[in-house]
């Protein structure tokens, strides 16, 4: 069961585009990267779009925590991997929402390569 409310959950996912920002080792936020985001159910998910050694990525992973701003919804959250099952769902959502900006780009999330760099999003405590 997800942590987001209802509103949270419908605005973040209908938003064209999340701003993600990791927590550094002192607490405080690095610089928020704009990138896209998907809801499949009650759950939130972002991918990076160049793999595992994009920098925002790379610090994501590694932190674990962060900020994001979407939808006029600012939260810290908890950066985790996805399920293995929810895959599929969250190509077809990216599919959903950014096929018209055609299938090069779309491809950079979605597919096997891209479920590798997947994170849920979930919302903690401040």
């Amino acid at each position: 069961m997800s942590d987001w409310t209802a509103d949270e959950l419908t605005r973040i996912g209908a938003a064209e585009e999340l701003k993600v920002a990791s927590t550094r080792a002192d607490g405080t936020l690095r610089p928020y990267v704009t990138i896209w985001v998907v809801r499949v159910g009650d759950e939130i998910y972002i991918r990076s779009a160049y793999g595992a050694t994009n920098p925002w990525f790379v610090r994501a992973k590694t932190s674990g925590t962060g900020r994001i701003r979407a939808g006029g919804v600012e939260k810290d959250v908890t950066f985790t991997a996805a399920a293995t099952d929810a895959h599929t769902a969250i190509d077809a959502a990216y599919h959903a929402k950014y096929d018209r900006y055609g299938p090069a780009i779309v491809g950079t999330v979605t597919g096997a390569d891209a479920a590798a760099t997947t994170f849920r999003l979930s919302p903690r405590d401040s």
